[in-house]
């Protein structure tokens, strides 16, 4: 009997005990040999697993947390964390000491699940080498040409969807809407396919893209679970269902891969190649063991999380900024109708669409200004930064260690009252003009779009597809929140999605056809 009381009495305190000196152990490594109480070093703020109780608020209290402290450090197991919302900084580690900033094993490790080896993922020769060719083959007129050609024909697809809708009178998700928009022209361009996610007639791209945003969400989760390894190693919990998913993702992408390949070896070389794949397969004859399959779907599907993300995302949150703003949204639509007066003879949604040229789009002062200003507070990526490959003093006077990362905050950054004013909250395009004409900011302040030799290939792509897709909707609707008095919330991942979608009514403008 004693000895089953003393079973029973090992088996109720061993547990506990257990979790107790592993806890311990964990917080004795987390804060030994990290120079805490050192002013020569950033301040401490507490352990990067602290953010799990602030996880579905982390950029905002970030932001909190940047105002009291522009520059603070967070610890992990190994080595300290340091966000920063200094543009000197910010400037130092993109620019001025690239070289001796680059991703780190921990962002690598953290990634490579999800990414493989694409531009976002890697650094050193395989970064410069996938720059080099991305960068010759986003600079190429046919690309251009076409991909405006998508963004019209898909802006003109959105709209005709919208004005069902709306005939109905019913509510609809202006967020869901836009990701379908924005998912079949990224194939478009991307893969020279027509997914017709926008026609609800995709299972597959229907699904595809519901892998690639929860395995974007479940990736990020990484950064504060200490054990995510634990979990991928024994394919439990967040870790199967981000297996299943990226396992979903690249059988897709692959079938698409050895689709279009077979399909360049039935026509030849004869065509101009238009899409990006058909751009890359070609160059992967040259090196066909190291451009392969694999290479080929990891590098384009960065380019997709790139693309997709950034038009969707930031044409959500700009859509809901102008409901909450409705008389910038008629100064956009007004500023639509007057410089588009030839193209508004045209009822028709296509051929009013089809009529929008580059030249219309560079008229559009107050517009880009609006849908800047919605990225200076709700950017694409609301963090990101690089690891110290040695020891090194930031230009505010901190000391990091090598292996130390260094954050910058973007969405902190557009909400500092020392960068933009007292009045950095407040959503006012009128901070981006100057006698009407639109004047951009050091890209060191005004970081959406990265800054450095890493600045985003695809920023002109997005700003057209934006205001294409933008100009269409708001030429022919006025938009209405569903509920005035909710607040979009956001999804922490590694892009900034909005949270349970965007809830709104389409007014028409005028007929059409």
């Amino acid at each position: 009997m004693e000895i089953l009381s003393i079973i029973i009495i090992f088996l109720i305190v061993l547990p506990p005990l257990i979790m107790l000196l592993v806890f311990s152990f964990l917080a004795i490594r987390t804060i030994v040999g990290k120079s805490i109480g050192n002013p020569d070093y950033p301040p401490v703020k507490g352990s990067v697993f602290n953010q799990l109780l602030y996880l579905n608020y982390l950029y905002d209290y970030q932001t909190e947390a940047a105002k009291s402290q522009p520059t603070y450090r967070l610890l992990t197991l190994t080595q300290s964390e340091i966000y920063t919302t200094d543009t000197q900084n910010v400037e130092y580690v993109l620019k001025t000491r690239f070289d001796k900033y680059s991703k780190g094993n921990r962002n690598q490790e953290i990634m490579s699940d999800f990414l493989g080896q694409g531009i976002f993922a890697v650094d050193g020769d395989k970064w410069r080498k996938q720059r080099k060719l991305a960068s010759f083959e986003f600079s190429t007129r046919v690309l251009r040409d076409f991909s405006c050609s998508v963004f019209r024909q898909n802006a003109a697809k959105l709209v005709r969807n919208m004005s069902e809708l709306a005939g109905l009178g019913q509510a609809f998700d202006m967020q869901n809407i836009l990701m379908r928009n924005s998912m079949d022209s990224m194939f478009k361009v991307g893969f020279g396919i027509d997914l017709k996610c926008m026609e609800g007639s995709s299972k597959e791209g229907d699904m595809f893209m519901k892998a690639f945003d929860d395995a974007n969400e479940m990736v990020y989760w990484r950064y504060v679970d200490p054990f995510w390894k634990l979990k991928r190693s024994l394919n439990l919990a967040s870790e199967a269902a981000l297996k299943r998913n990226i396992h979903l993702i690249h059988n897709f992408l692959h079938t698409v891969i050895c689709t279009k390949r077979e399909l360049l070896t039935t026509q030849g070389h004869m065509n101009v190649k238009e899409d990006i794949l058909s751009r890359f397969l070609v160059e992967s004859e040259k090196e066909p063991e190291t451009m392969n399959d694999k290479y080929l779907k990891e590098m384009i599907l960065n380019f997709i999380l790139a693309g997709k993300d950034t038009s969707a995302n930031t044409l959500s949150w700009f859509f809901y900024m102008l409901c909450k703003n409705p008389l910038v949204q008629e100064k956009i639509a007004q500023q639509v109708s007057d410089i588009t007066t030839n193209e508004g003879k045209h009822e028709n949604v296509e051929d009013f669409v089809a009529a929008i040229t580059e030249a219309t789009l560079e008229q559009m002062h107050y517009l880009h200004a609006a849908i800047t200003e919605t990225l200076r507070l709700y950017p694409v990526v609301p963090i990101d930064g690089r690891t110290a490959m040695e020891d090194d003093i930031l230009p505010d006077g901190h000391k990091i260690k090598k292996g130390d990362g260094v954050y910058y905050m973007a969405y902190a950054m557009g909400r500092m009252p020392k960068l933009w004013g007292e009045d950095a909250h407040i959503f006012r395009p009128e901070r981006w003009l100057h006698d009407g004409v639109f004047q951009p900011q050091s890209p060191f302040k005004f970081v959406a779009f990265h800054a450095g030799p890493r600045i985003c290939l695809g920023k002109d792509f997005a700003y057209r597809q934006m205001k294409i897709v933008s100009i269409a909707v708001l030429r022919f609707f006025r938009l209405k929140l569903a509920d005035d008095t909710k607040t979009a919330k956001y999804r922490t991942m590694f892009t900034l999605h909005m949270k349970d979608g965007l809830c709104l009514y389409a007014v028409p403008r005028m007929s059409r056809n």
